[in-house]
């Protein structure tokens, strides 16, 4: 029962997160979508060998997580909570990819080199991902959607995904109470008893969707979410968008470790 509600917690901590006002969080929704879409375009354009230049962009993160005063912890759980999938995709380049290279006096295969790449880009765009959530918040994010000429049943869908999951393990934690009135020694729930379960947890959820769009139609929904009125970009929009697209460009076409490496060298000798 406490993991029900502490699922429940966690996932409103983005929407509690994107309440805060903050130079980060007050950019217009518009202009820090578009600037992630530029960085995971930038990323995933890396070679799949390439490890050294991806390294500055943990740069963007790090400064979002900095200057929105997001609590690190939050944001690192749900890029773990990805893992699996993320070592699920590219614990096979090894295998697959045999051909050898050397670097620091080791020889090794190019597949671990694949792997390592991989698990950067993916860690670095599922954080900026939910950084964005924590930044704006779904329903501004939605608008941003719209601005961008997105159909908006799509937008509807996602937004109706995401707000009603709350409503779904809300459900099953009500369900999770009764049954555990009703046999207070018992751990968990029998098995024999998955079946109706979850056939009364499909009804259940049949009942509520249908409460909710009911609720919808007498507030007069047309198929369109109105997410409130949002403010105009401005000059500091603008500002910040050109210049993270302009770090991002100048991080891809050069190697920045290496020029900073070499500059270091030639002040030390």
């Amino acid at each position: 029962m406490s993991n029900i509600k502490s699922s429940l917690y966690n996932l409103r901590v983005l929407d509690d997160l994107a309440r805060k006002e903050t130079s980060i969080h007050l950019v217009h929704p518009l202009t820090k979508l578009l600037t992630t879409v530029v960085f995971l375009t930038v990323v995933l354009s890396f070679g799949r060998y390439e490890i050294v230049g991806l390294l500055p962009f943990f740069f963007y993160p790090i400064v979002i997580i900095t200057v929105a005063e997001i609590p690190l912890g939050p944001i690192l759980k749900r890029v773990l909570l990805a893992m699996p999938f993320i070592i699920g995709i590219g614990i096979f380049n090894p295998v697959f990819d045999q051909q050898t290279m050397s670097a620091f006096g080791l020889i090794f295969s190019k597949g671990w080199v694949t792997f390592l790449s991989i698990l950067i880009k993916s860690c670095v765009c599922v954080g900026a991902s939910l950084l964005l959530i924590a930044t704006t918040g779904m329903d501004s994010l939605a608008a941003a959607l719209r601005m961008l000429k997105v159909p908006k049943i799509f937008v509807l869908q996602l937004l109706l995904t995401y707000r009603y999951i709350y409503v779904l393990i809300e459900e099953i934690s009500h369900m999770m109470l009764a049954y555990s009135l009703r046999a207070p020694r018992q751990r968990g729930i029998h098995p024999r008893v998955w079946g109706s379960f979850v056939g009364q947890l499909i009804l259940r959820t049949f009942d509520r969707a249908q409460r909710i769009y009911d609720s919808m139609a007498l507030r007069n929904f047309n198929g369109e979410y109105h997410t409130g009125k949002i403010d105009k970009n401005c000059w500091k929009d603008m500002v910040y968008l050109f210049g993270w697209c302009l770090f991002f460009i100048i991080a891809r076409t050069n190697n920045l470790p290496m020029l900073i490496g070499s500059f270091i060298t030639k002040v030390v000798n």
